[in-house]
This record gives structure tokens, sequence and C-alpha cells, in this order.
């Protein structure tokens, strides 16, 4: 039974109840600039779009290089306005968005926020502005209401993509920031895009300005990026979102051919005692590896190659006249490669090594996997056989005979599935990244990949160009491998398991007092499969 009042107090709480109900925020409306209620100006922008033509009017200019878009500064009549709602977003509570393609913080969306000048902003925005643009291009806009806050400060950044999503169809950025110039970064550039629609080069930087609006249409061609802020007491505040309407038509994905691979090189073990650290090629070390391996299918062995060896090669990395190459396109990639015959003599002979049909059976020994006909597969018969299989392979590396002829049943399994490799030598700089794409995830498959960097002692984590693990269509990630020097890692991926390198940032580059060096870090990127 419900407990019981006395009349008069449930009445007063009622009362309290339905006044407070009644308190609303009043909306202050947003005036928009005078250009666009000009029917003349309306006409003569609506023109330009149609025939990809470039125009301006005062304080709005259309420019179609490399794709068609629409600046307007002074977007809103009142300084005033514009000040109050800067106070009101910085109000708000962001949320720290951090994954492959961007690092930034967001608000909430703004569909149902009650604050006077943003309810005001976006009853202006969605309502009598939507319906110019609408006219401006000719489509039939949807009131769907797509908008939030992004502050972006020091090394924040957003990499190269197009905006392409479902119904979205006009891209729009409102900025709300201090004066602002180009080298505080945080510029939105634009791309041109080859015969494939895959993004080049930037060839066009919109510098923020307080109270400036830019719109674009999403297509295929329409690529961009905010690039990463370099001013450490400057806040980048914008409001961006979407309007929604039928999209533009889009021609297949480009499909980038597959990375060749490889079968392993025809070296022995003499290039493993000659490079690698003697703890690793102990027998008994190699089975305590791999139960370590096979429990959390990743590892990291420290101190990998013998000590000299790893100073030759970061030395000739550093000073060798190696021939880098810069790998994109930059919606999926941005970093330099190395031609391998370029190499000095020290790095190719790690490459070798890495290569090599020793270095094969060495992983098969460390993870269970089968890279090598001498490892024993996993639905070999009983426990009698695989023991001697080991046997086998401890006789084949104690007398230095891993070249010699397979038993008569390796090549018919060889012939089912001879494992391979491909791999880089990378150079990492600052801006260097790897993204998540569809094609990736399209081809996943089960595989080994092996890191093996030159960083140097004073490369931090808080630089960037760790490799992160997710799962497809998931955000979190799963495991962070950060480069460290002299240490192998490891990690098996299945077909749901996609990787990224995140992007290096600002923080990478050591300041003096007469100029900027950029830190760089090199690796061995390898992928194996069985």
């Amino acid at each position: 039974m419900a407990s019981r009042r006395r009349p008069g107090e449930s009445v007063n709480t009622d009362m309290k109840k339905k006044k407070k109900k009644k308190k609303t925020t009043c909306e202050e409306a947003a005036e928009l600039c005078s250009l666009v209620e000009d029917e003349q100006v309306k006409k003569s922008v609506q023109e330009a779009w149609s025939q990809r033509t470039p125009h301006r009017h005062g304080d709005l200019e259309l420019d179609c290089h490399p794709f068609p878009h629409c600046i307007i500064k002074n977007f809103l009549s009142s300084n005033t306005f514009v000040e109050n709602l800067q106070r009101e977003l910085m109000e708000l509570n962001f949320h720290e968005k951090s994954n492959d393609l961007y690092k930034f913080k967001q608000s909430d969306d703004l569909k149902k926020r009650t604050e006077p000048h943003i309810s005001g902003l976006r009853a202006a925005l969605f309502g009598r502005f939507r319906s110019w643009l609408g006219e401006v291009l000719q489509v039939e806009l949807e009131p769907t209401v797509d908008i939030s806050c992004a502050r972006y400060e020091y090394t924040d950044v957003l990499l190269c993509h197009d905006d392409e999503l479902e119904g979205r169809r006009v891209a729009f950025i409102l900025y709300l920031v201090p004066p602002w110039q180009s080298s505080d970064g945080g510029t939105l550039d634009l791309y041109t895009t080859d015969s494939h629609f895959q993004p080049q080069s930037i060839v066009k930087s919109l510098v923020p300005s307080l109270n400036t609006l830019v719109l674009f249409e999403v297509s295929p061609v329409s690529f961009h990026q905010v690039s990463e802020v370099l001013t450490q007491d400057k806040c980048r505040l914008s409001l961006s979102g979407w309007f929604h309407g039928p999209s533009l038509e889009r021609p297949p994905r480009h499909r980038e051919p597959p990375v060749p691979r490889s079968p392993h090189l025809p070296r022995d073990e003499t290039l493993l005692l000659e490079w690698v650290n003697p703890v690793y090629l102990d027998i008994s070390y190699q089975e305590q590896i791999q139960e370590e391996f096979e429990d959390s299918s990743e590892i990291q062995l420290k101190d990998f190659l013998k000590e000299e060896k790893y100073r030759e090669v970061k030395e000739a990395l550093r000073l060798a006249q190696i021939q880098w190459t810069k790998r994109g396109p930059p919606n999926k990639r941005c970093y330099e490669a190395a031609s391998l015959d370029t190499l000095p003599q020290c790095v190719s002979a790690c490459w070798e090594l890495l290569s090599s049909e020793a270095f094969f059976l060495l992983l098969s020994n460390f993870t269970g996997l089968r890279l090598h006909y001498l490892c024993p597969a996993d639905d070999d018969g009983d426990d009698e056989n695989k023991d001697e299989e080991k046997e086998d392979v401890r006789d084949a590396e104690a007398t230095g005979s891993l070249i010699e002829s397979p038993p008569a049943n390796a090549s018919r399994e060889k012939e089912l599935s001879t494992p391979m490799c491909c791999g880089e030598l990378h150079r990492w700089f600052h801006g260097g990244y790897t993204l998540l794409h569809d094609a990736e995830a399209a081809r996943a498959e089960y595989a080994l990949d092996l890191v093996l960097p030159f960083c140097g002692a004073d490369w931090q984590s808080e630089f960037g160009g760790f490799t992160c693990y997710v799962a497809n269509e998931e955000d979190e990630e799963l495991l962070t491998v950060y480069p460290e020097d002299n240490s192998l890692a490891l990690v098996y991926r299945d077909k749901e398991t996609l990787k990224f390198v995140k992007h290096v940032n600002h923080k990478s580059v050591s300041d003096s007092a007469n100029s900027s060096t950029c830190r760089a870090f090199y690796d061995f990127s390898f992928v194996y499969y069985e």
C-alpha cells in the first residue's frame, strides 16, 4: 500500500513539480548574413555551382578546385551571438575520441540541446539555411538534424577521408576560433584525386577563421583532412555536421592489387647463429616461448638480435644513402618504404635473415604455426609421431641440415600450402600512419605479424607510431604494440582482426633554440602465412 501524506503537503509538492516543468529556456534567434537572404546572390551561386565555375560575391566564395566548396565569412550577423554561442559550447561535456582516423574531443549530439544560442543556431541552420542550400543545389534536403561540436587541441588530427555515409549530402563546418594562422595547424586540407577516385595530394588548405562557414557536397572525390593542430595554447572550436539528402552516385571502389608474397629464401641456420641472440636458439627456451605465445597469440622478444649486429644495422639505417619511397594513398597509409636494391650490406643481410628458411623454422618453434615442413601439423597423428618430428627438428638444427630434402610426405603437404611471407622496411616520421579500410577487411586472413623496430631510447609512446589491433567493425582495441629497440614483436591475428599504425604526432619533433628536428624510427615489418 502506498504511504499516505497530508493533503496540504501533497498539493504543495505537486505545485512545485508543475512549476519546475514550466521552466523553459528561451531560444535566441540566429540572424544569418544578408547574403543568404539575397535572391540575386542565390541565383548566381546556383548557376555557378551547377556549371562548376568559381564565383565570388562579398563574403561568399564558391571554388570548384579540387571539388566544389563554398566559404561564407561573417556567417552570423551578430558578434554578440557568436560570443555567447562560443561560451555555451565551451561549457558542454566533451569526450575524447581516438582511433586510426582521428584524435580530438567531441560533444554529445546537439540535436536536443536547449541552450538559447545553440538551439537558435540549430533552428537557423536546419531551417531557412537548409532551404537556401537546397535551392542552390537544386536538391530536396531532408530536415534531419546532424550536428556536433569538436575541440581540437595540440596534436589532435582528422586524417584523410571522404565523409561518405548513407544519407549525407552536404558537409558543413562553422569555425569559432581565436585568431588563427596556418602555422597553428588545424587547416582543412583538400585533396586532388586520380583516375581511380583515390586521393593524391593536398592542393588547398583553408585556415580556420572566426564565424566562417565552409560547406561542400559529399562525393566520390571529396577527400579532405583536418591537419594536426600544432599550437599548444589555442583551441580549434567548431560546429560541424551534415545536411542529409539523396547521395551522389558512386563508382565501384578501387581495389588495390594484393601485396606480392614470396616463399622463404634458401638460407640455413648459419644466419641465425650469426645474428640472433643465442638465448633464443635454445630449444627448451623456444618451448617456453611457444607456450606463452599459444596462451596470448602475441609476444615481444627483447634483445632479439646480437647487440653488435643491431647497432650496425641501426647506424646504417641512419647514415646510408637508402632510397625511400612514400607510400599512399593518404586515405589508407602514409609512410616511407625502402627500395631493397639500395640497402647497405648489413641491412640487406638482416632482410635475408627474416626471409630465410632457417628463420621460418625458428618462427614455427616460437609460435607452433606450420611455417616449415619440419614443424608438426595440428592434425598429425598421435603424440609419439609429434615427438619424433620434434626430434627431427632438433637433429636438423644441431647438424646444420635445414636445407636437406624433406621427408616423402612433405612434398604433398607443401603443394597444398607453401608458407609465404611479404615484408617492407619502413621509415616512420612526423605525419606517418596507416588506416583501416574496407578492402583490408575484405581480404583479412590468418597471419603472423612481425615487427622489428630501430627507434632509439628517446622514442616515447606519446609520439604515436605504435601498432593497434582491433576487431573488425569494433572501436575497442584488442592489443597495442609499442616500438622498442631490438624487441621482436610477434602477433597472430585471425580473419576478424585488423591493425593500424597510429599517427606520428608533433611531439616527435625535437625543438631546440635554433631549429626543429624530426625524429624518425625504422622497422622491418613482415607478415607470414602458413
